[in-house]
């Protein structure tokens, strides 16, 4: 049985661009193919009609919206971009449709085409400021209440305007002016091979004589006193096995050798009987 849809995408961009062409009419502004996939410029009041006629019209048949993203250009007039990246089952085929705003201008919602559309705007609300009229329900959705700006704006601050911390002393969350405390910190901008002149916290490891050869960052005098010869230390023991040489080590010739005792009496305790015993 063959399935519905290709297993695997064409060459479709040529006459897809073609297609969407006499689809779009005057709504289109441009069409380009970059990188493999078609992008379309829509103009801002004809996305709802544009985006109809890219799911409707045979040839086309984008039946899902996959994603709904911001881009931020400073320097343009309209310095946002609303892109709508599009999914076409029965031709297994992607397009993006851009379409230029400010955080003045309004853009529609196309959430009359796709539901899911809302969530989707409300996170391109969240993060850019970009309005879209007809979204019933426009409020952040990722920060967090009472947030104060859009963070993935290029001139949104890294650290943000507001931090929350727990209050050990009110026992709870507490929102305050974000502190920079790095900010106020002294800095030694000398060369870094020269180093400063005072010792830094956890140099003072190194201010000890060392061995000659080592990095030391003590005087000519004191590297003088550290290379003199140490004072002579008694030989360690080794390791060689023991041997004896002469008799007198060995004990051989004695009549009881290894048992001489110098300091043994000369009378002994014990006296000897007649039909003697364990003490003979």
């Amino acid at each position: 049985m063959r399935a519905p849809a290709p297993a695997y995408a064409a060459d479709l961009n040529g006459e897809t661009i073609e297609t969407a062409r006499i689809a779009l009419g005057a709504a289109l502004i441009g069409a380009v193919d970059q990188v493999g996939e078609v992008a379309l410029y829509v103009e801002r009041e004809a996305i709802v009609t544009a985006l109809t006629a890219l799911r409707d019209t045979p040839g086309l048949e984008y039946q899902q919206l996959m994603e709904i993203a911001g881009v931020d250009y400073p320097e343009r007039p309209e310095r946002f971009e609303v892109v709508y990246c599009l999914l076409s089952l029965t031709r297994n085929h992607r397009l993006h449709v851009h379409v230029a705003t400010d955080d003045v201008k309004p853009v529609p919602s196309v959430t009359g085409i796709w539901p899911v559309a809302g969530w989707l705007e409300r996170e391109v609300y969240d993060m850019y400021g970009v309005l879209f009229t007809g979204n019933a329900d426009l409020r952040r959705i990722l920060t967090d209440y009472g947030f104060r700006g859009h963070p993935q704006r290029k001139d949104f601050p890294l650290s943000g305007f507001v931090e929350m911390r727990y209050s050990e002393e009110q026992k709870r969350v507490v929102y305050q002016p974000v502190s920079l405390a790095q900010d106020f910190r002294n800095f030694d901008f000398q060369s870094p091979w020269e180093g400063a002149q005072y010792v830094l916290p956890g140099d003072e490891k190194g201010m000890v004589p060392e061995a000659k050869g080592a990095p030391t960052p003590l005087k000519a005098d004191e590297i003088v006193k550290a290379d003199a010869p140490a004072k002579s230390q008694p030989a360690a023991a080794t390791n060689e096995p023991k041997t004896t040489e002469t008799t007198a080590q060995t004990g051989a010739g004695e009549p009881d050798p290894g048992n001489q005792r110098q300091d043994k009496p000369k009378d002994s305790d014990v006296v000897p009987t007649k039909g003697g015993g364990q003490n003979q």
